[in-house]
């Protein structure tokens, strides 16, 4: 390869130089500055920055202080090479319990003095500094998952006036609910919200209420317990993912704008084995209907407006249990149902002859 080939890069304009080595690994484009004085100066102009401790591994075995030691020295060059530029996205990933967390949140201090808009956290055992929450660059934040990643709002002011995508993956928020609502009653133009696993079934309540929000997951994995209460006051919401054990109640549901549902609801244990005797007793005493294990009928209701809608097999045994009338779903086009030969299809028939629109089933084996 003659010289020419091999310099073709460094012949590139600066800000070039800058935005490519954005993309690559944080430590991996901290390594060219060892290159030349131009290429120390360049790397100082990265706007992307990824750090995850899990990665700093040389081949060498070393005990997890060792680890966290040397990533925590290579943290604070990069930060301190980098002086007051601006920053773009900043990364972090602390899997190991030996990272000193008053440099964690002298990191996060610093990105958010430069004006970082995209903030991406996941760190063990971490209470979330309150400056996050009054961040006026902020666009993106994505927090966890990680065990005893902890949110307090109490008695802290919340405002993230440029927020549009929020994504809160295992982490502890607390308050039971009250700072949840806090947290989004500080986000004036959210426009995507994503919550995965955070425990709502132990709140007081929880409430989702963003005039601005377009799209919400809603998800939990696993949980013995219904949840509560749970609210959506998302009128200019167009897609809804939602996958839960059903609330024990849905004090308000307004989903006026939604277009696409995928709706994954389920029954407790609990619920499942009074399922099973309501259903010994409609076949062997031939009552009129089941008993209602459950009540879901107010967020069903809620989505009746939908035009795409996707059901889980528990979603269906939802239907029949939880359920009472099956909503009439006018403005469906198309609907897809997840096939489950121990989920029993006895309100199938009342659904399809509820959706008197309906262009494309799907039955997905």
């Amino acid at each position: 390869m003659d010289f020419v080939s091999r310099d073709r890069i460094s012949s590139l304009p600066n800000p070039v130089v800058s935005h490519i080595l954005s993309f690559l690994p944080t430590k991996e484009a901290a390594s060219t500055s060892v290159l030349s004085k131009k290429w120390r100066y360049l790397f100082a102009y990265v706007t992307n920055l990824d750090f995850d401790d899990s990665d700093y591994q040389d081949g060498k075995p070393k005990s997890d202080v060792e680890l966290s030691r040397s990533f925590m020295e290579f943290v604070d060059r990069v930060l301190a090479l980098q002086g007051n530029g601006s920053v773009n996205k900043f990364s972090l990933e602390c899997s190991n319990y030996d990272v000193d967390l008053a440099r964690v949140t002298g990191w996060i201090l610093n990105v958010l003095g430069r004006g970082v808009s995209e903030l991406d956290l996941s760190i063990l055992e971490y209470p979330l500094p309150s400056e996050i929450f009054v961040s006026k660059t902020l666009v993106r934040l994505k927090l966890g998952p990680a065990n005893d990643l902890t949110l307090t709002l109490d008695r802290k002011d919340v405002f993230l006036p440029k927020l549009k995508t929020l994504y809160i993956d295992c982490v502890d928020v607390q308050e039971r609910g009250f700072g949840f609502v806090k947290l989004l009653s500080g986000c004036p133009v959210l426009e995507e919200l994503v919550l995965m696993n955070i425990g709502w079934e132990n709140w007081k309540f929880c409430s989702v209420s963003v005039k601005t929000l377009k799209r919400l997951t809603f998800f939990c994995e696993e949980t013995y317990e219904n949840p509560k209460s749970v609210s959506f006051d998302t009128p200019n919401l167009v897609y809804l993912e939602y996958s839960d054990a059903i609330a024990s109640k849905y004090p308000k549901v307004n989903f006026n704008s939604l277009v696409e549902a995928h709706i994954g609801l389920r029954l407790t244990e609990d619920q499942s084995g009074d399922a099973d005797f309501s259903e010994e007793d409609y076949f062997s005493e031939g009552d009129e209907k089941k008993q209602m294990v459950g009540n879901a009928t107010d967020f069903l209701k809620g989505i009746s407006t939908v035009q795409i809608l996707y059901l889980s097999a528990q979603a269906i045994e939802v239907l029949t249990f939880c359920c009472e009338p099956i909503p009439v779903f006018n403005n469906l086009i198309q609907l897809t149902i997840e096939n489950n030969s121990e989920i029993r299809w006895d309100s199938l028939p009342g659904l399809l002859k509820n959706c008197p629109n309906l262009e494309t089933l799907v039955l997905k084996v």
